[in-house]
């Protein structure tokens, strides 16, 4: 224990009190690194602070506080845009570093006392989820209670790391570096029109016959996507425009089933309806090769344990699905 007198006044401190400073300092600086990165990652210091469940003033003063201890601005900020200065990604690349190895440690200590918990993050399309996710994931939580799932239902393609999830499922193969992929399944491309359209229109037999018909499209951020095939080895596109387009697959799945013509979509779309006979699949002579199904996580970042359980649960539910397995059919 140690003394300091000073105008009559006596302060004690102990090693206790001088540690517990320590550690609120420590807390302090980590705090800070956490908040600088989400603010850097997310360009904003409201959607920084919306993250992490504080005010945009505390994310401010600590991000102040942090440049004045270190003597350098990290960001170079206006009323209208946000930068890294070179000192601030230098200091960025090796925070990140530090965080992903303290948190790989941390997750390490709680896998060996305790089951999963926290929060994922996923993003996937609609009708995906709707269909194979939402059903068992019961399963999941009972297996997992502690462990809670926020789903980002969209077709388009969500930024990982700008919009701090967790996982996506991607369909088709990847071109990011900055992503890590693992197949889960594969989804095959299937051409198919309802019983009754077949009966009044007719069956086409080649692709030529197939431009002749009435086709159901899929448009993806404003551009309709043609049809692939294979013709001797060779990829064949059929334009996708006809009589109804749609950015959302189960309206596609809709249209055929009400008769307006002819789709090339996602045979998990139609499992029940093809197995009824209500739709009838066409020119499998011409059909492409599987598209694989990613779960994609960002790369450079430890995996928590709730994240890797999930993934794991993704993958399991594409197995069990004779339409989603990898290398079948």
């Amino acid at each position: 224990m140690s003394a300091w007198r000073g105008g009559g006044l006596v302060i004690q401190l102990d090693r206790h009190s001088i540690g517990i400073k320590s550690e609120i300092k420590v807390m302090d600086k980590l705090d800070a690194m956490r908040m600088f990165v989400r603010v850097v990652e997310s360009g904003s210091f409201s959607q920084a602070a919306r993250d992490l469940n504080v005010s945009q003033p505390t994310v401010s003063k600590q991000l102040a506080a942090l440049e004045a201890r270190l003597g350098t601005q990290l960001l170079a900020r206006n009323s209208r845009a946000l930068a890294v200065t070179p000192a601030g990604q230098d200091y960025y690349e090796a925070t990140v570093r530090i965080l992903q190895d303290l948190d790989f440690v941390e997750e390490r200590v709680l896998e060996r006392q305790s089951a999963p918990s926290g929060l994922v993050r996923v993003t996937l399309s609609p009708g995906f989820g709707r269909m194979f996710v939402i059903p068992r994931l019961l399963d999941f939580r009972n297996r997992f209670p502690d462990v809670a799932i926020e789903m980002e239902v969209s077709g388009r393609h969500v930024d990982l790391i700008e919009e701090g999830m967790d996982v996506a499922i991607r369909i088709g193969r990847l071109s990011d570096s900055a992503l890590v992929a693992r197949r889960i399944g594969d989804m095959r491309m299937i051409t198919l029109a309802s019983a009754g359209y077949l009966a009044q229109h007719g069956t086409p037999q080649t692709l030529d016959e197939l431009r002749n018909h009435q086709r159901i499209s899929y448009v993806y951020q404003g551009d309709i996507i043609g049809w692939g095939f294979h013709v001797d080895g060779r990829q064949v596109t059929v334009d996708g425009g006809g009589a109804f387009r749609t950015n959302d697959a189960e309206h596609v799945r809709g249209a055929v089933l009400a008769g307006l013509g002819i789709a090339h979509h996602a045979s998990w779309l139609f499992t029940d309806a093809l197995a009824s006979g209500e739709v009838v699949r066409i020119l499998d002579q011409y059909a492409p090769p599987p598209f694989p199904i990613n779960a994609v996580t960002a790369a450079g970042r430890r995996m928590p344990s709730r994240v890797r359980q999930f993934i794991d649960f993704l993958a399991a539910i594409c197995a069990e699905e004779p339409e989603l397995k990898v290398g079948d059919g």
